[in-house]
């Protein structure tokens, strides 16, 4: 099996992070009000302040998953907490190991800067992704729940 290599993106990545970024937005059925360009994630992500990150696993120089990332500031105990907005594995590359390689990934990069955790979001239906998370050590959140207040335009 091919190796698997995990790095931050860079300029020349931001057409094969968007199509895995597409490709989520379809299967978590978004994709109809799905907007971000190229120029957005190279304004957002590779700008003099980015505001997210994201990591990419490359098999034979093939992007073939992605870890989308962001900081939330330390509160009460002066650590930063990890947010992993997306992790995604082109269908092709699943049951390869490359999500397990995003998240050691992100899990280094998080214990590197002083992060108390990572936390992160999963559709209910989507019963294989919880087994993936279960499988790492992750749990659901038997504390808190997610809560939303929709902005209208």
């Amino acid at each position: 099996m091919a190796a698997i290599k995990v790095r931050a993106f860079e300029q020349q990545d931001v057409g094969a992070v968007l199509v895995l970024m597409r490709a989520l937005a379809a299967f978590e059925g978004y994709d109809d009000k799905f907007r971000l360009t190229e120029a957005d994630l190279v304004e957002h992500g590779l700008g003099p302040s980015p505001r997210f990150g994201v990591f990419v696993a490359e098999r034979e120089d093939v992007i073939v998953g992605i870890a989308v990332h962001y900081l939330i500031p330390w509160t009460y105990d002066l650590k930063p907490v990890v947010w992993l907005k997306e992790l995604y594995v082109a269908e092709a590359a699943r049951g390869m190991a490359v999500g397990h390689a995003l998240v050691e990934h992100l899990r280094q990069y998080a214990a590197g800067i002083g992060a108390s955790a990572i936390k992160w979001t999963v559709l209910k239906s989507n019963l294989s992704a919880k087994a993936f998370y279960h499988a790492l050590g992750g749990q659901p959140d038997d504390i808190w729940e997610p809560w939303q207040l929709k902005i209208d335009p």
